[in-house]
């Protein structure tokens, strides 16, 4: 008991403290009340006014009793660890607050005592700065010297994966007597192990000595249905909304259950985060501390492989479901529930993969595939992909078995599938393997890549639905390398064509937009490309589709760029940023904002105006700084720009800065496509600074790096290569082949006649090709000029490059 103090106003009659824990019985608890109030003494000598208790009379009633001694004094009642009894303490404060008004009742449970007027305040977890600071004290008490600061890391995790629980700290902290922060984080997967007997005070009560007696002792309280949802719940990953909950849980009334759970604070319940127009729902999850013992109950009681396969099908169902509606209007609330339960999907994959579930596997993959997209998950596409390919065999071996016609996609309908749905998913993993590979599996020129070309050819014939879907579509390009098509103009055309006679209009504004941007590389293409970006847009604004409006927009900036029309490039820019930026698209802004800044920069040059220039620039250091936390060629192309602007105005050392850093950062600056175009940069910086011994090598290597799909598909990247070239050739004593070469880039940029349009090529290539020509014109009279120049127009574009 506390007499009364400087508050004494609030509580004039005293503060008194009511430890429940050492009592086990309901009925004991009055009795622990009224011994604290020293109230018995009511009991035995009989009220204020006289009266005293009667021989034989039965026993007072101990409610009665109470209310009677506490009467009309004005008092603090602090009732201590309610949860075991918390029946007999709602009935007995309901009573005191209805009878004495002058009592305020505080009460500490792990559950509401649920009595009429009460007003809960949930403790929640340790904030990340007071858990360290407590971690760092109680450390320091029993191992003087210790200092969170000493490995601020492991010390965070501790505080983080202890979910900021006051004793599980003190627990920790009385281990760094025998071992280090690191240590302790290392081991606290088994931390019921960890911090075990010896860990705690030996003067506390025996459920807080040990951080399994803690959790214990909220088990040990909890009927057999609460106890059958909590070991349930620790098969999902970051949380669930009710519904999924509902599915894995399995119980008759669910929501009443995880409503008790919450109460007695094993469930935190908490708001979700709102997505697009749709309301936030709660969402439920454990503290990993009661994950981890949840999970080994959960083992224990020998059903978690039926709720591990619950869980499996509620997280399919939701993803199959959902995948459509990322193509559509519902396309920003649904990328918020995917990213929202991307763990619990990863977790049904992952028990898919183990319990060797190939198709529920196949159902995940394929339908997570373009969220991983849309979201820059390659990591996951990669890494899921491979892990359930291998489940099945592989549908390009030979013998190679032929596709049916198939009019809906694979996920249409959930597992079981028919024999030729699970062959056309098999299919589906694969290419979207070829497509995505790091190592350039399905463009490189190496040893059994056209044999697999090959075999994807053989499987798909044409007309089949699935061809014009993704990730049906990479036939086409397979039938472009094996050279069933002869060019990628006619392979594009074969793509559109098919995929309007499907009537599938989103997949036929994917084909439009796709060879919109194919034929923005290729001179004669310009008018094309315009006219397909923009009914491609129509088709994705009717759709709701942001992200693939957002392509779309970008594809039509090109087009308007490469014909000098800055202003309206710039705007669909704009508009293009605005849209990734709704749906969370966040990789592709710094590219839209790098290329804006590139379109900005040619259209300063145009105008000569040195101070918007300056405001370019200036925005394109700012994209190559956002885009620094991705990676990926789109990260890199900012930086490809950068160092574009830096070599155009004489400040070749931080062109060359930006190259570095790019290749020691990014795993594509030295493959394929993207590594052709940092080669070719280099050579280009070497005849800047007159290093053309060392430009041809790095010119070499641009083309070496540029393989079969380059020239098939972007020959101008290596057409670009061809006046660096012709400078450094003459420079080295051979202006006869650096005409050819100027020859070459002439008929390979040129426009055929009629066409009534005039590219602009960016400014840099204009300046490195007059340049080149200025050179080769002084090392060669007219006539010789115009011979070899006449010479190298005849070269295709692979004899040109050979010629480097």
């Amino acid at each position: 008991a506390h007499p009364p103090g400087p508050d004494g106003r609030a509580w004039p009659d005293g503060v008194w403290v009511v430890e429940l824990a050492p009592v086990r019985e309901a009925s004991a608890v009055s009795e622990a009340v009224l011994t604290v109030l020293g109230a018995r003494e009511t009991a035995v000598q009989g009220s204020p006014g006289g009266r005293g208790a009667t021989a034989g009379a039965p026993p007072a009633d101990p409610l009665d009793q109470l209310a009677e001694h506490c009467g009309q004094r004005r008092m603090l009642l602090l009732l201590d660890n309610c949860e075991h009894v918390i029946g007999a303490a709602a009935e007995l404060v309901e009573g005191l607050l209805t009878r004495c008004p002058g009592v305020t009742v505080l009460a500490t449970s792990r559950e509401p005592l649920g009595v009429p007027g009460e007003s809960v305040r949930p403790v929640e977890p340790l904030p990340q700065d007071v858990a360290l600071r407590l971690l760092a004290e109680r450390g320091a008490a029993g191992r003087p010297g210790f200092r969170v600061s000493d490995d601020p890391d492991a010390c965070a995790e501790i505080c983080r994966r202890l979910d900021g629980l006051p004793l599980a700290l003190e627990l920790a902290a009385a281990r760094l007597r025998v071992l280090g922060p690191r240590q302790i984080a290392d081991r606290l997967d088994d931390r019921f192990r960890l911090l075990g007997t010896g860990s705690g005070s030996r003067t506390v009560l025996p459920r807080q000595q040990t951080l399994r007696a803690v959790v214990d002792w909220s088990w040990d309280l909890l009927a057999e249905d609460e106890r059958a949802v909590l070991r349930r719940l620790s098969v999902f990953s970051g949380g669930c909304a009710l519904a999924e909950a509902e599915a894995v849980c399995d119980t008759p009334d669910t929501l009443s259950l995880l409503a008790s759970l919450v109460d007695k604070s094993l469930v935190v319940a908490a708001t979700g985060s709102r997505t697009g127009s749709a309301p936030a729902g709660m969402r439920y999850r454990l503290l990993e501390t009661v994950g981890e013992y949840a999970a080994e109950r959960l083992a224990e009681s020998g059903e978690r492989a039926a709720v591990e396969r619950r869980h499996l099908a509620a997280y399919r169902e939701l993803v199959r479901v959902g995948d459509p509606e990322l193509r559509g209007h519902g396309q920003t609330h649904w990328l918020g529930v995917f990213e929202r339960e991307h763990d619990n999907v990863r977790a049904a994959l992952r028990t898919a993969v183990d319990h060797k579930e190939e198709q529920e596997a196949l159902c995940l993959v394929l339908a997570m595939s373009w969220f991983w997209q849309l979201r820059n998950h390659r990591t996951d596409a990669l890494a899921w992909s491979s892990a359930v390919a291998a489940l099945g065999p592989d549908p390009f071996e030979e013998p190679v078995r032929p596709a049916v016609p198939l009019t809906e996609p694979c996920t249409a309908l959930p597992p079981p599938w028919s024999e030729d749905q699970q062959w056309e998913a098999r299919r589906g993993i694969r290419l979207m393997l070829l497509a995505g590979s790091d190592d350039g599996a399905f463009t490189a020129d190496r040893p059994g890549t056209r044999s697999r070309l090959r075999a994807i050819v053989s499987a798909y014939g044409p007309g089949l639905p699935q061809n014009c879907r993704q990730p049906g579509t990479t036939w086409f390009f397979a039938r472009l390398m094996t050279g069933d098509l002869p060019g990628i103009t006619e392979t594009m055309e074969e793509l559109v064509l098919a995929s309007r006679a499907q009537g599938d209009s989103w997949h036929l504004g994917l084909a439009l937009m796709l060879r919109a941007k194919l034929l923005n590389d290729r001179t004669e293409g310009l008018i094309r490309s315009g006219l397909d970006a923009d009914e491609a847009l129509a088709l994705f604004e009717r759709a709701g589709d942001l992200y693939a409006i957002a392509e779309s927009l970008s594809a039509r900036a090109e087009t308007h760029e490469r014909q000098g029309r800055y202003e309206e490039a710039a705007a669909d820019l704009e508009r293009a940023m605005g849209c990734c930026a709704r749906i969370g698209a966040h990789a592709q802004i710094p590219l839209f904002k790098a290329r804006l800044a590139s379109v900005r920069l040619d259209a300063a040059g145009a105008a000569d105006d040195q101070d918007a220039a300056r405001r370019a620039e200036e925005l394109l250091v700012e994209a190559v700084e956002e885009n620094a936390v991705h990676f990926g060629q789109t990260a890199g192309t900012s930086r490809l720009l950068l160092a574009r602007r830096y070599g155009r105005t004489g400040r070749t050392d931080l062109a060359r800065a930006q190259l570095h850093t790019l290749e020691s950062e990014n795993p594509y600056a030295r493959r394929a496509l993207f590594g052709g175009m940092v080669s070719g940069l280099h050579g280009w910086l070497d005849c800047l600074e007159g290093e053309f011994d060392r430009a041809l090598d790095h010119l070499r290597l641009a083309v070496e790096r540029f393989d079969r799909l380059v020239f098939l598909v972007a020959p101008h990247l290596i057409v670009g290569q061809l006046p660096s070239a012709a400078w450094a050739k003459t420079r080295l004593g051979d202006p006869e082949a650096g005409a050819r070469l100027l020859g070459a880039h002439a008929r390979h940029t040129e426009l055929p006649e009629g066409i009534g349009l005039h590219p602009f090529p960016p400014a840099s290539d204009t300046e490195i090709q007059q340049h080149a020509e200025a050179v080769v014109r002084t090392a060669l009279d007219g006539p010789a000029y115009t011979r070899a120049h006449a010479e190298g127009r005849d070269l295709t574009v692979e004899e040109a490059a050979a010629l480097i």
